[in-house]
């Protein structure tokens, strides 16, 4: 008996079969391809352009502005939903693809699900060259899309309409599966997406991915478990794989059984809330000093979703004890043998729950509870002075900003960054209170992500109130997705903070010797030199420009004010404030390895190298 089809260009086939893709964990379902971004051109105008135009009604199209914010925005919905939804991102062939290259990256580093569909050269070759391909005198297959090989999961061009079945199915199981998701790129040539063939009716069939939450093998949790029983000292690094398990209530009741602190990377932070007393907030070179101090000292490290970044490690100086041992609660096999630990390959809220079970009537010392309860404390004093404004009528610092956001925002409220130096004072200081309202992008750290992706978590959320952080350079970078929030009429708020600079990469320059160099905005005067004059550019003009509302500050008093009306704003509103360039946020507690000019004529460059020396002698390799 012959297999009904049904006849359709390769472009249609492949939306409709998306329409028809679903995850599902503990009972709950979600669209897996919930839209598609899409910026048109010759390579997908007329191929995926076409097909979403025929299949609008089950497969929603969203317009972007920039193919990498696309992208951006796609991750940040595929966060705000745990990664049990993701969003398609088409594009056309050349710079359109190529663009791609930058979120793809960020996506896969951050181990968050987003598919790509690059238009492609002809698969038949008849026109050749065409307009934008890259011509490779010895290898006639390879094109830009090329590029995206490194930086995707699963990556396949589909040269033959019925190559289409087996790759698409591979796609979908790539990006639901928690310990392999990433960007996955489909490229499409151009006259295959618009070639036409008989498909099997079962290929367009609903079909189901089930999130598994594989349990621990029963001699690593027993390994584990008596590793927890011998260690006097022990700390939980919670990265982004609890967020990601929703395992955060799981952590709260290991921890009220047992008395272990958490600390938590920049992905991990608010899997406690704030105000719990075992959270001592964040870990590592941005870290909060009871959590670096009690990092340094810990026999036991107990990873939980977390890859172990440098920033996370100090570079590999924070774990100082000379028995520290770790032990490694992942997902995957590859982050759970990190620093020579104790695997234990599963779930995280599976785990989690596991070890709580096993280790029934154990506890830490109630000194040891003392202590990072008093460092806690000690801590809570040093945020409270950052953010303290004396004076209500004076030029806020970004601290400041920071406190008078930290008095606005609502329990649910989602803060987005990712770049520059709001990372560092966000990971020591912000209070997060709930588990997604601390937003921060930094496995890639990519400037011009807080945008595009305030836009996807607003549409993953829409009753959520978003704001997106940024400093005048990160904004210069992709101010662009701003019209798409008009245009979507998404009420994403923008905190635009103002020094004139790159204050962060300015301030590593100097501590390493590079006096500051290249980091500063100045004024070009008309005899050509540079002046310290700030340059004469108006950034609120421009949001305002975009089509969004702008809140001009001054001074903190007036702060409040804007974030209270941007908050209870119905549309994408802009609250711009100049900061006083003064440092306010506390200095680093832990080590960041950015090597230094080993030989130098400059007096700065010289001290530089000397503290460099004597810090790197500090790093161990855990063995």
């Amino acid at each position: 008996m012959s297999q009904p089809t049904t006849r359709l260009t390769v472009a249609q086939a492949l939306v409709r079969f998306l329409s028809a893709q679903y995850t599902e964990r503990d009972g709950v379902r979600h669209r897996l391809i919930a839209g598609t971004w899409g910026i048109f051109g010759h390579g997908n105008v007329a191929g995926i352009g076409q097909a979403l135009l025929e299949y609008g009604d089950v497969m929603p199209y969203h317009q972007g502005r920039n193919e990498q914010a696309m992208v951006h925005a796609a991750v940040g919905h595929a966060r705000q939903l745990d990664r049990l939804s993701a969003q398609a991102v088409t594009t056309s062939i050349g710079p359109g693809a190529t663009n791609l290259v930058t979120g793809a990256a960020l996506a896969t580093i951050n181990r968050l699900p987003v598919l790509l569909l690059p238009g492609d050269y002809f698969a038949s070759h008849a026109p050749d060259p065409l307009l934008q391909q890259l011509e490779h005198p010895t290898e006639f297959d390879v094109s830009v899309n090329d590029t995206l090989r490194p930086v995707s999961r699963y990556f396949d061009r589909i040269t033959r309409p019925e190559a289409l079945i087996p790759s698409a199915l591979n796609a979908m199981r790539v990006l639901a599966d928690p310990a392999e998701t990433g960007a996955v790129t489909l490229a499409l040539p151009q006259d295959v997406q618009a070639e036409a063939y008989d498909w099997p009716e079962e290929f367009f069939a609903e079909r189901v991915w089930r999130v598994r939450r594989p349990a621990p093998d029963p001699v690593e949790l027993a390994d584990a478990v008596a590793a927890v029983r011998a260690a006097r000292r022990p700390l939980l690094v919670a990265g982004g794989g609890v967020h990601h398990s929703r395992a955060e209530d799981a952590l709260k009741a290991l921890v009220e059984a047992t008395g272990i602190p958490v600390a938590s990377t920049q992905a991990g932070k608010g899997s406690l809330r704030h105000d719990h007393p075992a959270d001592l907030g964040g870990i590592g070179h941005t870290g909060t000093a009871v959590a670096d101090d009690l990092a340094r000292t810990a026999d036991l490290v107990i990873g939980a979703g977390t890859r172990y970044t440098d920033f996370t490690t100090a570079s590999g100086t924070l774990f100082q004890n000379p028995g520290v041992r770790f032990l490694n609660l992942n997902i995957t096999g590859f982050d759970a043998h990190k620093q020579s630990a104790l695997p234990l390959v599963c779930d995280a809220r599976t785990g989690l729950t596991a070890l709580t079970g096993a280790l029934t009537g154990h506890r830490v010392d109630a000194a040891y509870e003392d202590e990072y309860r008093a460092g806690k404390e000690r801590w809570e004093a040093v945020v409270e002075a950052a953010y303290r404004a004396d004076d209500e009528d004076a030029v806020p610092t970004q601290t400041q900003v920071l406190g008078a956001l930290d008095a606005v925002v609502g329990d649910d409220d989602v803060v987005i960054n990712a770049a520059g130096s709001l990372p560092g004072d966000l990971h020591k200081l912000w209070r997060a209170r709930s588990p997604r309202q601390y937003h921060l992008e930094y496995g890639y750290s990519c400037m011009g992500y807080e945008i595009p992706a305030g836009i996807g978590v607003q549409q993953a959320a829409p009753d959520t109130v978003v704001w997106s952080l940024v400093g005048d350079g990160t904004y210069l970078m992709m101010p662009t997705e701003i019209v798409t929030a008009v245009q979507e009429g998404l009420p994403v708020n923008l905190v635009l903070i103002q020094n004139h600079g790159y204050a962060s990469i300015g301030g590593l320059s100097e501590s390493v010797g590079g006096e500051r160099f290249g980091t500063a905005y100045r004024f070009r005067a008309a005899d050509g030199t540079f002046s310290g004059a700030p340059l004469p550019v108006d950034l609120a003009a421009n949001a305002a420009s975009l089509g969004m509302e702008v809140l001009r500050a001054k001074t903190v008093r007036e702060l409040r004010g804007a974030l209270a009306a941007a908050r209870a704003s119905d549309r994408p509103t802009c609250v711009y404030v100049e900061t006083d360039p003064t440092p306010t946020a506390p200095g680093a507690e832990a080590w960041w390895d950015v090597p230094v000019a080993e030989t130098a004529s400059r007096e700065a460059a010289v001290h530089a190298r000397a503290d460099y020396d004597r810090q790197v002698a500090g790093r161990r390799r855990q063995l």
